[in-house]
């Protein structure tokens, strides 16, 4: 399995679809299943392509195309005439993306190997809103609804849909690295099981989940009280302002900005709005982890770019004086700065 995973690697990071058509097909021949070649090979190769794209080893275009001959893999793998398993059994269950969430692969896979187990599968795709998902469950009935995200950023969607779900006493289970790596944001949010992977899930599918009693929809503050003290609110929706003044104020403080041209002004601003989408996400389920690590992150990215990651520094200092009446965010800040500080080299 090491050589067609390396194989189809090879072909996709290359852009060769041609060629990573005929490993697939030629893995096919050889007697390997379709789960196996979902789970151990084409998640495997997913994987990569985002590794490769934060170490520069990929452009942007070259990321999309590879993620594009990836699905397509995904539809040669489980196309119809491909199909010797079991008949849909009866259970039904929805796969969808929490409002917010385009990567829509990771879900895809965990969709087809629950269609692969015999089951009955509605696969919303990419960023659905809790309102469509509801009224979808109203009209099926489904057994589960198995939410993913792969950003964190998109936790606050996530608890919305897993309550509106709750409300209509539908089970949830969720998976991604939004949730992160052993799922306690899942836990924290209130789904009802976490999977790490598509097999997992399926396990967890295969084995029921209980519904819940239909109840009236939660607020988010019964879950996380933390929320209760309006940070995570107010900073979201100054994220326009936080953006524009710290953008102004890194011209003041670091010279190189003050002579950036428009492209690489927009550039910082939309790293700008990823440091607060991360603030925020942070801040909803008061996390110091989870904003400490996209830091880390990030700085392992602008350093593969040739891009000094010193500049986040001065970028957290000039947030944290525009929130000095914010006590939760100003501990996030000051342990981010920390973690960038003692953060290993790559």
């Amino acid at each position: 399995m090491d050589a067609v995973r390396e194989s189809l690697w090879r072909a996709v990071a290359e852009g060769d679809e041609h060629t990573a058509v005929s490993v697939v097909r030629r893995a096919r021949e050889s007697g390997t299943d379709r789960e196996t070649l979902l789970v151990d090979v084409v998640a495997d190769t997913q994987r990569r392509i985002g590794a490769a794209w934060a170490q520069n080893r990929l452009t942007v275009a070259r990321e999309h195309a590879a993620t594009a001959i990836n699905d397509r893999i995904i539809t040669l793998i489980t196309a119809p005439e491909e199909r010797t398993g079991p008949s849909p059994r009866g259970g039904r269950v929805t796969v969808a993306c929490v409002e917010g969430e385009w990567h829509a692969l990771p879900a895809r896979l965990v969709a087809e190997v629950l269609r692969l187990r015999g089951l009955r599968v509605d696969f919303l795709g990419a960023q659905t809103p809790a309102r469509y998902l509801v009224t979808h469950l109203h009209r099926t009935r489904a057994d589960a609804v198995l939410l993913s995200s792969s950003l964190p950023t998109r936790l606050p969607s996530a608890h919305a849909a897993i309550s509106a779900c709750h409300a209509i006493g539908t089970p949830v289970l969720v998976g991604g690295a939004a949730f992160g790596p052993d799922g306690h944001y899942a836990r924290r949010l209130g789904a009802d099981a976490w999977a790490p992977g598509a097999r997992q899930a399926a396990d967890i599918v295969a084995a029921g989940l209980a519904r819940p009693a239909p109840a009236g929809l939660r607020q988010p503050v019964e879950d996380l009280p933390h929320l209760a003290d309006q940070e995570y609110t107010l900073v979201a929706r100054a994220r326009s302002r936080l953006v524009r003044q710290t953008l102004a104020g890194l011209g003041d403080r670091v010279a190189a900005v003050r002579d950036y041209d428009d492209e690489q002004r927009e550039r910082t601003a939309e790293d700008l709005a990823h440091i607060v989408d991360f603030l925020s996400a942070a801040l909803y389920v008061d996390d110091v982890a989870l904003f400490s690590h996209f830091l880390t992150w990030t700085a392992d990215v602008l350093t593969a770019r040739e891009v000094p990651a010193r500049s986040l520094l001065p970028a957290l200092d000039l947030l944290a004086q525009e929130l000095h009446e914010f006590p939760r965010a100003r501990r996030l800040l000051s342990a981010g700065a920390a973690a960038l500080t003692d953060r290993p080299r790559p």
